[in-house]
C-alpha cells in the first residue's frame, strides 16, 4: 500500500511541477532577453508574495518528487530496505526542502 501512495504522490507532484517549470522557464527567457542583471531580478522579486508562493510551491513539489525518486534509486542500486530506506527518503526530502526554502526566502524576503 505504501508503494501505491508513494507512486501517486510522485505523480501528483509531477503534475504540480509541470506548469511551475514552464512558468520558471518563461520568466528566465524573459529576463535574459530583456538583459536584466541579477540585481534587477532581485529588485523585482524582493518583497513579492507572488514569487514567494510560486517558488515555495515549486520547492515543495520538487522536494517530494525527488525524495521519492531517490528512494527508488537507492533501493535498486544499494539494496537499502525497510526503515533505513524510509529514513533516507525523509532525510533527503527534508534536506531538499530546507535548502530550497532558504533559497526562496533569500530572493523574496
Amino acid at each position: 500500500m505504501l508503494g501505491l501512495r508513494l507512486y501517486m504522490a510522485q505523480r501528483l507532484s509531477a503534475m504540480v511541477m509541470i506548469p511551475l517549470t514552464l512558468g520558471h522557464i518563461a520568466v528566465m527567457i524573459y529576463a535574459v532577453q530583456d538583459g536584466l542583471s541579477a540585481a534587477e531580478i532581485l529588485g523585482r522579486t524582493k518583497g513579492s508574495d507572488i514569487w514567494f508562493i510560486f517558488y515555495g510551491l515549486f520547492v515543495l513539489a520538487v522536494s517530494l518528487h525527488a525524495a521519492i525518486g531517490l528512494r527508488v534509486v537507492v533501493h535498486e542500486t544499494l539494496g537499502l530496505k525497510g526503515r533505513a530506506l524510509d529514513v533516507f527518503m525523509w532525510l533527503a526530502g527534508l534536506l531538499l526542502l530546507v535548502t530550497g526554502l532558504r533559497a526562496v526566502l533569500a530572493v523574496t524576503l
